[in-house]
């Protein structure tokens, strides 16, 4: 069982949960003298700290030591580390760097093992892999270079007769695990957006992980379930008073999609934004009204979007 501290433990004014150290022991099988070590000597991880001084872990901090775990597992020094984090949490300067950490030989052979463990109905290896991919590479690698393209595949073919069950079996595996990552991803976040599809403009996987993707520790993203009327969204947003609103397609919209949305901002107390393919077809289209192109890449999505609020907020 995980224990999770309550938040008002350590500070009232943030909403967030917190792991104390045996249970990130557990969950990431580092244990606790070298999680100290870490934190002492290499300034890896800071955790929160109790009055009474016990060490509290964020779901960031614990992505951080699988990260760190990652590095070691392939030789370098604990030392160095540090500034290999640095350098990836640069977003600017490190997305071409961020995906060349897996090679297509490693891709491929992941895709292929994860292919066999949905032919045979495998849940227990499909979850022990989708582990071990996680621990190994950062989070947008993982979806957009080795676990999406996978589904895409049994997607495409999930119409014909032997290969329906297949595909039901991998979208619920990940659709449950991807809901409980954004779940946890909800933090001490100061800023939250709301994500929505555009009618008929992808499928709920794909929706909750564009949300994974665009979160961050300081900003929470909440998923609307994919069928939400864009007529009703004012009223949405008008009761969850979001910092954006973002609408999320991977589908090439219609001719009249960049009037529509138009049309939605006007009616809304918050900006609006889009992401997808959706966002790159239309963009030139958008030019010179309030509505912001995220893109569709993952770390591009997450880029523009924090570029957005900050540059709101300076305003």
């Amino acid at each position: 069982m995980t224990h999770v501290l309550p938040v008002s433990s350590v500070d009232e004014g943030h909403q967030q949960a917190l792991f104390p150290i045996r249970e990130v022991s557990r969950l990431t099988g580092v244990n606790p003298v070298t999680l100290r070590a870490w934190e002492r000597r290499y300034g890896l991880i800071v955790p929160t700290r109790t009055e009474s001084g016990h060490r509290l872990y964020s779901a960031a901090d614990i992505e951080t030591v699988r990260s760190i775990m990652s590095w070691i597992d392939r030789g370098v020094a604990v030392g160095k580390v540090g500034k290999i984090l640095a350098g990836t949490r640069d977003i600017d300067g490190s997305m071409r760097g961020l995906h060349s950490v897996i090679d297509s030989a490693e891709q491929e052979a992941w895709q292929a093992q994860l292919r066999q463990a949905v032919n045979d109905f495998d849940e227990r290896l499909l979850d022990q892999l989708y582990g071990q991919i996680f621990s190994t590479y950062p989070l947008p690698v993982v979806f957009e270079d080795v676990v999406m393209p996978v589904w895409r595949e049994f997607t495409l073919r999930h119409d014909t007769f032997g290969q329906t069950s297949e595909w039901l079996f991998l979208d619920s595996f990940l659709r449950a695990r991807t809901l409980q990552r954004v779940q946890l991803t909800r933090s001490s976040a100061q800023q939250r957006v709301l994500l929505a599809a555009m009618p008929d403009g992808c499928r709920e996987l794909e929706l909750w992980v564009a949300g994974l993707l665009m979160t961050t520790p300081e900003l929470a993203v909440s998923v609307l379930a994919p069928g939400q009327p864009l007529e009703e969204l004012s009223l949405v947003c008008g009761k969850m008073k979001p910092d954006a609103l973002v609408l999320f397609s991977t589908q090439v919209s219609a001719n009249d999609a960049p009037k529509r949305l138009i049309r939605l901002g006007l009616g809304l107390e918050c900006p609006l934004l889009v992401a997808g393919e959706m966002a790159d077809v239309i963009q030139d289209s958008l030019a010179g009204s309030a509505i912001g192109c995220l893109g569709s890449d993952g770390l591009i999505m997450q880029r523009r979007l924090q570029q957005f609020l900050a540059g709101r907020m300076d305003t």
